[in-house]
Protein backbone atom coordinates (compact mmCIF):
# COMPACT_ATOMS: atom_id res chain seq x y z
CA UNK A 1 0.00 0.00 0.00
CA UNK A 2 1.48 3.53 -1.01
CA UNK A 3 0.93 6.67 0.78
CA UNK A 4 -1.49 7.74 -1.58
CA UNK A 5 -3.83 4.69 -0.58
CA UNK A 6 -2.85 5.18 3.36
CA UNK A 7 -3.99 8.47 3.38
CA UNK A 8 -7.20 8.03 1.53
CA UNK A 9 -8.39 4.94 3.57
CA UNK A 10 -6.75 7.41 7.07
CA UNK A 11 -9.16 9.68 5.35
CA UNK A 12 -12.33 7.68 5.29
CA UNK A 13 -11.44 6.25 8.60
CA UNK A 14 -11.37 9.40 10.19
CA UNK A 15 -14.88 10.77 9.00
CA UNK A 16 -16.61 7.67 10.25
CA UNK A 17 -17.80 9.21 13.72
CA UNK A 18 -19.37 12.35 12.03
CA UNK A 19 -20.54 10.12 9.14
CA UNK A 20 -22.62 7.83 12.17
CA UNK A 21 -23.50 10.73 13.69
CA UNK A 22 -25.12 12.10 10.18
CA UNK A 23 -26.66 8.83 9.67
CA UNK A 24 -28.06 8.02 13.05
CA UNK A 25 -29.68 11.73 12.73
CA UNK A 26 -31.31 11.21 9.26
CA UNK A 27 -32.22 8.00 9.93
CA UNK A 28 -34.29 8.99 13.12
CA UNK A 29 -35.63 11.54 10.94
CA UNK A 30 -37.06 9.77 8.54
CA UNK A 31 -38.46 7.51 11.28
CA UNK A 32 -40.42 9.80 12.65
CA UNK A 33 -41.60 11.37 9.06
CA UNK A 34 -42.80 7.43 8.19
CA UNK A 35 -43.77 5.99 11.36
CA UNK A 36 -45.94 9.48 11.80
CA UNK A 37 -47.82 9.89 8.23
CA UNK A 38 -48.11 5.79 8.46
CA UNK A 39 -49.66 5.80 11.87
CA UNK A 40 -51.94 8.63 10.62
CA UNK A 41 -52.62 7.15 6.99
CA UNK A 42 -53.94 4.05 8.58
CA UNK A 43 -56.14 6.11 11.18
CA UNK A 44 -57.57 8.03 8.36
CA UNK A 45 -58.32 4.87 6.14
CA UNK A 46 -59.56 3.15 9.02
CA UNK A 47 -61.91 5.42 9.28
CA UNK A 48 -63.33 5.57 6.31
CA UNK A 49 -61.38 8.93 5.07
CA UNK A 50 -58.95 7.22 2.97
CA UNK A 51 -59.02 10.85 0.84
CA UNK A 52 -57.50 12.28 3.66
CA UNK A 53 -54.10 10.23 3.34
CA UNK A 54 -53.26 12.13 -0.29
CA UNK A 55 -54.32 15.43 1.19
CA UNK A 56 -51.97 15.07 4.13
CA UNK A 57 -49.29 13.78 1.33
CA UNK A 58 -49.92 17.15 -0.27
CA UNK A 59 -49.58 19.75 2.76
CA UNK A 60 -46.00 17.65 3.68
CA UNK A 61 -44.81 18.11 0.15
CA UNK A 62 -45.78 21.97 -0.09
CA UNK A 63 -42.65 23.58 2.12
CA UNK A 64 -40.68 21.92 -0.49
CA UNK A 65 -42.20 23.73 -3.36
CA UNK A 66 -42.22 26.96 -1.90
CA UNK A 67 -39.15 27.02 0.20
CA UNK A 68 -36.82 24.97 -2.33
CA UNK A 69 -34.93 28.36 -3.70
CA UNK A 70 -34.28 29.36 0.17
CA UNK A 71 -33.20 26.10 1.61
CA UNK A 72 -30.38 26.03 -1.18
CA UNK A 73 -29.23 29.34 -0.20
CA UNK A 74 -29.16 28.16 3.36
CA UNK A 75 -26.78 25.28 2.72
CA UNK A 76 -24.37 27.42 0.34
CA UNK A 77 -24.47 30.52 2.58
CA UNK A 78 -24.15 28.67 6.36
CA UNK A 79 -22.13 25.93 7.70
CA UNK A 80 -24.34 23.36 6.47
CA UNK A 81 -23.80 21.24 10.12
CA UNK A 82 -25.71 24.42 11.63
CA UNK A 83 -28.79 24.13 8.98
CA UNK A 84 -28.73 20.73 10.06
CA UNK A 85 -29.07 21.53 13.47
CA UNK A 86 -31.38 24.05 13.47
CA UNK A 87 -33.56 21.87 11.25
CA UNK A 88 -33.52 19.45 13.78
CA UNK A 89 -34.64 22.24 16.48
CA UNK A 90 -37.83 22.43 14.34
CA UNK A 91 -38.44 18.53 14.03
CA UNK A 92 -38.76 18.23 17.43
CA UNK A 93 -41.21 21.40 17.93
CA UNK A 94 -43.17 20.26 14.75
CA UNK A 95 -43.32 16.41 16.57
CA UNK A 96 -44.42 18.35 19.58
CA UNK A 97 -47.56 19.95 17.97
CA UNK A 98 -47.94 16.06 16.29
CA UNK A 99 -47.88 14.57 19.29
CA UNK A 100 -50.91 16.16 21.07
CA UNK A 101 -52.70 16.25 16.82
CA UNK A 102 -52.27 12.42 17.16
CA UNK A 103 -53.57 12.36 20.93
CA UNK A 104 -56.42 13.99 19.93
CA UNK A 105 -57.68 12.18 16.72
CA UNK A 106 -61.19 10.67 16.78
CA UNK A 107 -62.86 12.29 19.64
CA UNK A 108 -61.67 16.05 19.80
CA UNK A 109 -62.21 18.16 16.27
CA UNK A 110 -58.86 20.23 16.69
CA UNK A 111 -57.08 16.59 16.15
CA UNK A 112 -56.89 16.17 12.46
CA UNK A 113 -55.78 20.33 12.65
CA UNK A 114 -52.92 19.45 14.48
CA UNK A 115 -51.87 16.70 12.42
CA UNK A 116 -52.02 18.72 9.40
CA UNK A 117 -49.96 21.48 11.26
CA UNK A 118 -47.67 18.88 12.23
CA UNK A 119 -47.06 17.54 8.27
CA UNK A 120 -46.44 20.91 7.14
CA UNK A 121 -44.05 21.82 10.44
CA UNK A 122 -41.85 18.87 9.56
CA UNK A 123 -41.94 19.07 5.76
CA UNK A 124 -40.42 22.77 6.40
CA UNK A 125 -37.83 21.41 8.28
CA UNK A 126 -36.90 18.15 6.24
CA UNK A 127 -36.81 20.63 3.17
CA UNK A 128 -33.67 22.91 4.75
CA UNK A 129 -32.70 19.59 6.02
CA UNK A 130 -31.83 17.73 2.88
CA UNK A 131 -29.86 20.32 1.05
CA UNK A 132 -27.69 20.31 4.11
CA UNK A 133 -27.21 16.81 4.79
CA UNK A 134 -26.80 15.41 1.13
CA UNK A 135 -24.52 18.18 0.49
CA UNK A 136 -22.19 17.42 3.58
CA UNK A 137 -21.67 13.98 2.13
CA UNK A 138 -19.17 14.65 -0.76
CA UNK A 139 -17.79 17.06 1.97
CA UNK A 140 -16.64 14.32 4.71
CA UNK A 141 -15.75 11.43 2.04
CA UNK A 142 -12.98 11.48 -1.19
CA UNK A 143 -15.35 12.03 -4.55
CA UNK A 144 -14.69 8.09 -5.22
CA UNK A 145 -16.20 7.52 -1.41
CA UNK A 146 -19.04 8.98 -2.21
CA UNK A 147 -21.44 6.26 -3.48
CA UNK A 148 -20.26 3.84 -1.51
CA UNK A 149 -21.00 6.08 1.37
CA UNK A 150 -24.48 6.54 0.07
CA UNK A 151 -24.85 3.01 -0.50
CA UNK A 152 -24.32 2.14 3.65
CA UNK A 153 -26.46 5.82 4.02
CA UNK A 154 -29.18 4.68 1.67
CA UNK A 155 -29.78 1.46 3.95
CA UNK A 156 -29.18 2.66 6.97
CA UNK A 157 -32.27 5.66 6.34
CA UNK A 158 -34.15 3.13 4.51
CA UNK A 159 -33.96 0.91 7.61
CA UNK A 160 -35.50 3.99 9.69
CA UNK A 161 -38.21 4.47 7.38
CA UNK A 162 -39.01 0.53 7.48
CA UNK A 163 -39.14 0.79 11.53
CA UNK A 164 -41.02 3.41 11.32
CA UNK A 165 -43.59 2.27 8.83
CA UNK A 166 -43.57 -1.36 10.13
CA UNK A 167 -44.30 0.09 14.21
CA UNK A 168 -46.79 2.48 13.01
CA UNK A 169 -49.03 -0.25 13.18
CA UNK A 170 -47.69 -2.46 15.87
CA UNK A 171 -48.11 0.97 17.72
CA UNK A 172 -51.84 1.60 17.00
CA UNK A 173 -52.70 -1.73 17.85
CA UNK A 174 -51.02 -1.82 21.63
CA UNK A 175 -53.13 -1.66 23.98
CA UNK A 176 -56.60 -1.84 22.56
CA UNK A 177 -58.35 -4.15 24.67
CA UNK A 178 -57.29 -2.26 28.42
CA UNK A 179 -58.06 0.69 29.78
CA UNK A 180 -56.64 3.77 28.32
CA UNK A 181 -53.91 5.93 29.90
CA UNK A 182 -55.60 8.97 29.41
CA UNK A 183 -59.02 8.66 29.29
CA UNK A 184 -60.33 9.34 25.57
CA UNK A 185 -57.12 8.62 24.23
CA UNK A 186 -56.49 5.46 23.03
CA UNK A 187 -53.19 3.99 24.01
CA UNK A 188 -51.82 2.97 20.52
CA UNK A 189 -52.39 6.42 19.76
CA UNK A 190 -50.43 7.74 22.97
CA UNK A 191 -47.99 5.64 22.13
CA UNK A 192 -47.42 7.47 18.62
CA UNK A 193 -47.13 10.52 19.95
CA UNK A 194 -44.39 9.85 22.84
CA UNK A 195 -42.46 8.12 20.43
CA UNK A 196 -42.26 10.96 17.65
CA UNK A 197 -41.11 13.14 20.82
CA UNK A 198 -38.56 10.85 22.02
CA UNK A 199 -36.56 10.23 18.43
CA UNK A 200 -36.67 14.29 17.78
CA UNK A 201 -34.23 14.28 21.32
CA UNK A 202 -32.38 11.75 20.22
CA UNK A 203 -32.00 12.79 16.64
CA UNK A 204 -31.52 16.24 17.86
CA UNK A 205 -28.63 15.49 20.24
CA UNK A 206 -26.78 13.32 17.26
CA UNK A 207 -26.89 16.13 14.89
CA UNK A 208 -24.44 17.77 17.01
CA UNK A 209 -21.76 15.24 15.78
CA UNK A 210 -21.97 16.12 11.74
CA UNK A 211 -19.14 17.32 10.33
CA UNK A 212 -18.17 21.08 10.45
CA UNK A 213 -16.97 23.08 7.30
CA UNK A 214 -17.16 26.45 7.00
CA UNK A 215 -19.64 27.77 3.98
CA UNK A 216 -18.96 26.76 0.88
CA UNK A 217 -20.33 30.37 -0.67
CA UNK A 218 -20.08 32.89 2.77
CA UNK A 219 -21.09 36.07 0.04
CA UNK A 220 -24.24 34.19 -1.68
CA UNK A 221 -27.35 36.88 -1.26
CA UNK A 222 -30.18 36.19 -0.16
CA UNK A 223 -32.24 34.69 -3.07
CA UNK A 224 -35.18 37.48 -3.39
CA UNK A 225 -35.92 36.15 -6.71
CA UNK A 226 -36.49 32.81 -5.59
CA UNK A 227 -38.39 31.19 -8.20
CA UNK A 228 -36.74 32.54 -11.05
CA UNK A 229 -33.48 31.22 -9.96
CA UNK A 230 -35.00 27.68 -8.97
CA UNK A 231 -35.89 27.87 -12.72
CA UNK A 232 -32.88 29.27 -13.73
CA UNK A 233 -30.85 26.50 -12.07
CA UNK A 234 -33.20 24.00 -13.77
CA UNK A 235 -33.06 25.48 -17.19
CA UNK A 236 -29.33 25.51 -16.59
CA UNK A 237 -29.04 21.68 -16.32
CA UNK A 238 -29.72 21.34 -19.82
CA UNK A 239 -26.16 22.35 -20.89
CA UNK A 240 -25.25 18.81 -19.03
CA UNK A 241 -27.35 16.01 -20.72
CA UNK A 242 -26.48 13.72 -17.95
CA UNK A 243 -27.48 15.26 -15.59
CA UNK A 244 -30.50 16.48 -16.45
CA UNK A 245 -31.54 12.84 -17.23
CA UNK A 246 -30.42 12.09 -13.82
CA UNK A 247 -32.69 14.09 -12.46
CA UNK A 248 -35.53 13.26 -14.54
CA UNK A 249 -35.04 9.52 -13.74
CA UNK A 250 -34.96 10.98 -10.06
CA UNK A 251 -38.47 12.38 -10.23
CA UNK A 252 -39.85 9.49 -11.72
CA UNK A 253 -39.15 7.30 -8.99
CA UNK A 254 -39.98 9.04 -6.06
CA UNK A 255 -43.88 10.01 -8.22
CA UNK A 256 -43.81 5.82 -8.37
CA UNK A 257 -42.97 5.47 -4.90
CA UNK A 258 -45.04 7.88 -3.37
CA UNK A 259 -48.08 7.29 -5.42
CA UNK A 260 -47.40 3.30 -4.51
CA UNK A 261 -46.87 4.20 -0.66
CA UNK A 262 -50.76 5.70 -0.79
CA UNK A 263 -51.75 2.60 -2.35
CA UNK A 264 -50.68 0.14 0.16
CA UNK A 265 -53.09 1.49 3.08
CA UNK A 266 -55.94 0.83 0.98
CA UNK A 267 -54.30 -2.39 -0.25
CA UNK A 268 -53.53 -4.25 3.01
CA UNK A 269 -56.77 -2.95 5.46
CA UNK A 270 -59.27 -2.23 2.77
CA UNK A 271 -58.89 -4.76 0.02
CA UNK A 272 -56.92 -7.84 2.08
CA UNK A 273 -58.48 -6.92 5.61
CA UNK A 274 -54.77 -7.32 6.79
CA UNK A 275 -55.21 -5.21 10.10
CA UNK A 276 -53.02 -1.63 10.76
CA UNK A 277 -49.39 -3.69 11.89
CA UNK A 278 -49.16 -6.39 9.10
CA UNK A 279 -50.34 -3.31 6.78
CA UNK A 280 -47.32 -1.94 7.95
CA UNK A 281 -45.42 -4.67 7.15
CA UNK A 282 -46.23 -4.60 3.65
CA UNK A 283 -44.68 -1.22 3.39
CA UNK A 284 -41.91 -2.64 5.44
CA UNK A 285 -41.01 -5.40 2.95
CA UNK A 286 -40.85 -2.98 0.25
CA UNK A 287 -38.31 -0.54 2.36
CA UNK A 288 -36.06 -4.18 3.12
CA UNK A 289 -36.00 -4.12 -0.79
CA UNK A 290 -34.79 -0.81 -1.30
CA UNK A 291 -32.00 -1.42 1.02
CA UNK A 292 -30.96 -4.82 -0.32
CA UNK A 293 -31.25 -2.86 -3.40
CA UNK A 294 -28.96 -0.06 -2.68
CA UNK A 295 -26.02 -1.96 -1.13
CA UNK A 296 -25.99 -4.23 -4.10
CA UNK A 297 -25.75 -0.44 -6.17
CA UNK A 298 -22.96 0.14 -4.38
CA UNK A 299 -21.17 -2.59 -5.56
CA UNK A 300 -22.09 -3.07 -8.74
CA UNK A 301 -21.65 0.88 -9.85
CA UNK A 302 -18.41 1.39 -11.36
CA UNK A 303 -17.40 5.50 -12.02
CA UNK A 304 -18.66 6.19 -15.97
CA UNK A 305 -21.44 3.26 -15.84
CA UNK A 306 -24.37 4.34 -13.39
CA UNK A 307 -26.48 4.48 -16.06
CA UNK A 308 -26.44 0.82 -16.71
CA UNK A 309 -28.58 -0.05 -13.64
CA UNK A 310 -31.22 2.11 -14.81
CA UNK A 311 -32.82 0.16 -17.33
CA UNK A 312 -32.58 -3.97 -15.16
CA UNK A 313 -34.19 -1.86 -12.07
CA UNK A 314 -36.87 -0.22 -14.06
CA UNK A 315 -37.50 -3.30 -15.40
CA UNK A 316 -37.33 -5.32 -12.13
CA UNK A 317 -40.20 -2.72 -10.79
CA UNK A 318 -42.39 -3.07 -14.02
CA UNK A 319 -42.18 -6.48 -13.99
CA UNK A 320 -43.27 -6.99 -9.87
CA UNK A 321 -45.62 -4.66 -10.19
CA UNK A 322 -47.19 -6.04 -12.91
CA UNK A 323 -47.35 -9.09 -10.85
CA UNK A 324 -48.93 -7.93 -7.95
CA UNK A 325 -52.16 -6.90 -9.88
CA UNK A 326 -51.92 -10.10 -11.45
CA UNK A 327 -52.02 -11.97 -7.98
CA UNK A 328 -56.11 -11.63 -7.05
CA UNK A 329 -56.35 -13.29 -10.30
CA UNK A 330 -54.54 -16.64 -10.01
CA UNK A 331 -57.40 -18.20 -8.59
CA UNK A 332 -55.11 -21.65 -7.64
CA UNK A 333 -53.94 -19.38 -4.60
CA UNK A 334 -55.22 -19.31 -1.30
CA UNK A 335 -55.39 -15.98 0.68
CA UNK A 336 -52.25 -16.98 2.68
CA UNK A 337 -50.44 -17.57 -0.70
CA UNK A 338 -51.57 -14.11 -2.29
CA UNK A 339 -50.57 -11.95 1.06
CA UNK A 340 -47.06 -13.89 0.81
CA UNK A 341 -47.18 -13.13 -2.95
CA UNK A 342 -47.43 -9.23 -2.36
CA UNK A 343 -45.05 -9.65 0.52
CA UNK A 344 -42.82 -10.48 -2.42
CA UNK A 345 -43.36 -8.58 -5.17
CA UNK A 346 -43.46 -5.10 -3.18
CA UNK A 347 -40.19 -6.31 -1.75
CA UNK A 348 -38.86 -7.04 -5.55
CA UNK A 349 -40.22 -3.56 -6.16
CA UNK A 350 -38.34 -1.92 -3.02
CA UNK A 351 -35.20 -4.14 -4.62
CA UNK A 352 -35.71 -2.21 -8.00
CA UNK A 353 -35.60 1.06 -6.25
CA UNK A 354 -33.01 0.58 -4.32
CA UNK A 355 -30.99 0.07 -7.62
CA UNK A 356 -32.07 2.69 -9.04
CA UNK A 357 -31.59 5.42 -6.43
CA UNK A 358 -28.33 4.86 -5.24
CA UNK A 359 -26.32 5.44 -8.44
CA UNK A 360 -28.67 8.02 -9.63
CA UNK A 361 -27.97 10.22 -6.13
CA UNK A 362 -24.49 9.63 -5.93
CA UNK A 363 -24.40 11.32 -9.29
CA UNK A 364 -26.49 14.31 -8.47
CA UNK A 365 -24.65 15.08 -5.44
CA UNK A 366 -21.02 15.38 -7.34
CA UNK A 367 -21.89 16.31 -10.71
CA UNK A 368 -22.43 19.72 -10.00
CA UNK A 369 -19.93 22.59 -8.71
CA UNK A 370 -19.46 22.81 -5.34
CA UNK A 371 -20.14 26.47 -4.82
CA UNK A 372 -23.62 25.71 -6.65
CA UNK A 373 -24.06 21.70 -5.00
CA UNK A 374 -26.85 23.27 -2.53
CA UNK A 375 -28.73 25.13 -4.85
CA UNK A 376 -28.48 22.57 -7.84
CA UNK A 377 -29.82 20.15 -4.50
CA UNK A 378 -32.81 22.59 -3.92
CA UNK A 379 -33.63 22.78 -7.53
CA UNK A 380 -33.66 19.15 -7.72
CA UNK A 381 -35.43 18.92 -4.57
CA UNK A 382 -38.04 21.54 -6.13
CA UNK A 383 -39.20 19.66 -8.75
CA UNK A 384 -39.27 16.29 -7.26
CA UNK A 385 -41.46 17.35 -4.87
CA UNK A 386 -43.60 19.29 -7.33
CA UNK A 387 -43.87 15.67 -9.33
CA UNK A 388 -44.85 13.89 -6.11
CA UNK A 389 -47.32 16.71 -5.47
CA UNK A 390 -48.55 15.12 -8.44
CA UNK A 391 -48.35 11.87 -7.36
CA UNK A 392 -50.67 12.90 -4.06
CA UNK A 393 -53.30 14.27 -6.52
CA UNK A 394 -53.35 11.17 -8.80
CA UNK A 395 -53.95 8.88 -6.22
CA UNK A 396 -56.80 10.49 -5.30
CA UNK A 397 -58.63 8.53 -8.29
CA UNK A 398 -56.70 5.50 -8.12
CA UNK A 399 -57.99 4.90 -4.84
CA UNK A 400 -61.49 5.75 -5.63
CA UNK A 401 -62.51 4.32 -8.82
CA UNK A 402 -59.53 1.11 -8.82
CA UNK A 403 -59.01 -1.72 -6.25
CA UNK A 404 -55.64 -1.05 -5.23
CA UNK A 405 -53.76 -4.11 -7.09
CA UNK A 406 -55.15 -2.17 -10.58
CA UNK A 407 -54.04 0.36 -9.48
CA UNK A 408 -50.76 -1.01 -8.68
CA UNK A 409 -51.10 -2.38 -12.38
CA UNK A 410 -51.10 1.14 -13.36
CA UNK A 411 -48.06 2.11 -11.70
CA UNK A 412 -46.22 -0.85 -13.53
CA UNK A 413 -47.58 0.12 -17.28
CA UNK A 414 -46.07 3.81 -16.37
CA UNK A 415 -43.10 2.23 -15.11
CA UNK A 416 -42.74 0.24 -18.34
CA UNK A 417 -43.36 3.47 -20.52
CA UNK A 418 -40.58 4.95 -18.76
CA UNK A 419 -38.59 2.32 -19.41
CA UNK A 420 -39.01 2.44 -23.25
CA UNK A 421 -38.09 6.28 -23.03
CA UNK A 422 -34.91 5.97 -20.76
CA UNK A 423 -33.72 3.42 -23.46
CA UNK A 424 -32.02 6.54 -25.82
CA UNK A 425 -30.21 8.31 -22.66
CA UNK A 426 -28.47 5.24 -21.75
CA UNK A 427 -27.42 4.42 -24.93
CA UNK A 428 -26.09 8.02 -25.17
CA UNK A 429 -24.70 8.45 -21.84
CA UNK A 430 -23.96 5.35 -20.26
CA UNK A 431 -20.42 5.88 -20.44
CA UNK A 432 -20.40 9.41 -18.50
CA UNK A 433 -18.17 9.91 -15.23
CA UNK A 434 -19.07 12.07 -12.31
CA UNK A 435 -16.23 13.73 -12.55
CA UNK A 436 -15.34 16.31 -15.17
CA UNK A 437 -14.01 19.39 -15.67
CA UNK A 438 -15.58 22.82 -13.53
CA UNK A 439 -17.70 24.99 -15.56
CA UNK A 440 -19.34 28.01 -14.34
CA UNK A 441 -22.70 25.86 -13.14
CA UNK A 442 -21.52 22.23 -13.30
CA UNK A 443 -19.10 19.52 -13.29
CA UNK A 444 -19.40 18.13 -16.65
CA UNK A 445 -17.84 16.56 -19.23
CA UNK A 446 -17.11 18.62 -22.34
CA UNK A 447 -18.38 16.66 -24.50
CA UNK A 448 -22.15 17.68 -22.72
CA UNK A 449 -22.54 21.29 -24.66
Amino acid sequence: MNNQDTEHLRHIRHARKHFIAMAGAFALGVFNENFYKSAAAMLAVAAGLTALQSWASLVFTLPFLALAPVTGWLADRFPKRSVVIGAKWMELAAMLAGAVGICLVGHSPLGWPLVFVMLLLIGTQASAFSPALNGSIPELYPEDYVPHANGVLRTVVNLGIMAGTALAGVALSAGEKQTCLIPNVPNGQLAVGCIVVVAAVVGLALSYGVVARPAAAPASKFPWEAYRKTFRDLWTMRLDPPLAVAVAATVFIFILGWVEFLVINPLGIDQYKLGKAATGGLLASQLIGIGAGGLLAARLTNRGRWFRMLLPSCALMTGALLAVAAVPHVLAFSRTAQVTALYLCIGMVGIGGGLFMVPVDSFIQVRPAADRKGSVLAAVNFVVFSGMLLGSLAALPINKYMTPTNGMGLLGISSLLVTLLLIPAVRRWGQVKPAAPMTRFHVRDPECG
